[in-house]
């Protein structure tokens, strides 16, 4: 952000309908705007629907480290409603790209994370090895991410710095609400391995690719060759700086990560300061997604 760029107050809306009409498209995070982990957030996948309904495309844009199609069954585990969104688009799908590049280049690749994301290499043709003979890491997230830190991978990480080994992290999240309960991603591990000099390798948001894949996915959905979109997510660090990159207006959900962590974001000066902090800021806010 440039000093020409100086922070604006967010509109505060009553709900999702004050602006809808304004908008072709939406980007749609979706842990933190759709559910919180467990249980989908009251009133959101009515305001999507209703959208929908008025004509407009929703595209879901996660930093899930797995295939879409497997983040999809897990949103009908948590119980949102498929009718509240078009598409979907992850993290995980892109790094399933990146890998198979890769293996067809002949390199090995050792994967750390816990068994839920088995799907992000399941199938691929690249080899998965151990550390020691590995040519990069993924890392996917903690193998414990209810109770581990990135303090307990401190000696993993220094063993692969000093094989100078790059990090591909598939979920640059460096944190996620669960439940009542904060939890670390794989984000914060990757950070972490940054500043000690290391290679990272990110795959989803803020990152560029990500978003132009997005946009060529709405474009193709509405059928405009430069649709009006909005993103829409609660992520101070990815959602909201990404769709700033992208040119993209945004929604910043308020009720999501920032309010499961405490941080005081009552008013519209809350939300500048507290964006302020990840130089970036957000066109309009909201406590949950609703209609």
């Amino acid at each position: 952000m440039t000093q020409s760029d100086a922070p604006y107050l967010p509109q505060m809306l009553d709900g999702f309908r004050d602006i809808a009409e304004h908008y072709d498209a939406v980007i749609c995070d979706i842990w933190g705007v759709l559910h919180n982990g467990r249980e989908p957030f009251a009133g959101v996948d009515a305001a999507l629907k209703n959208f929908r309904e008025g004509g407009g495309k929703v595209l879901l844009l996660s930093n899930a480290p797995r295939p879409g199609q497997t983040a999809l069954h897990r949103l009908d585990e948590i119980g949102n409603a498929r009718t509240s969104y078009d598409d979907i688009l992850t993290s995980g799908d892109a790094t399933r790209s990146l890998l198979t590049e890769l293996g067809a280049q002949g390199k090995t690749c050792h994967h750390v994370g816990p068994d839920k994301d088995a799907d992000l290499v399941a199938g691929l043709d690249i080899e998965l090895v151990d550390k020691e003979d590995a040519d990069v890491v993924l890392f996917s997230g903690m193998y414990k991410e209810t109770t581990e830190t990135p303090d307990d991978y401190a000696d993993f990480l220094d063993d692969i710095l000093a094989r100078k080994l790059p990090l591909i992290c598939p979920n640059p999240d460096r944190q996620v609400q669960m439940g009542d309960k904060i939890i670390f991603c794989a984000g914060a591990v990757a950070e972490v391995y940054e500043a000690k000099g290391g290679e990272v390798i990110w795959m989803g948001k803020p990152y560029p690719t990500v978003y132009a894949r997005a946009k060529a996915m709405l474009a193709e959905m509405t059928g405009l060759d430069a649709p009006r979109m909005l993103a829409i997510g609660d992520g101070p660090k990815t959602d909201i700086p990404g769709a700033q990159s992208a040119g993209v207006d945004a929604l910043f959900i308020s009720g999501g990560l920032a309010g499961a962590s405490g941080a005081k974001v009552d008013t519209a000066e809350d939300i500048v300061k507290l964006l302020r902090e990840e130089d970036t800021q957000a066109r309009y806010a909201i406590r949950h997604l609703t209609w």
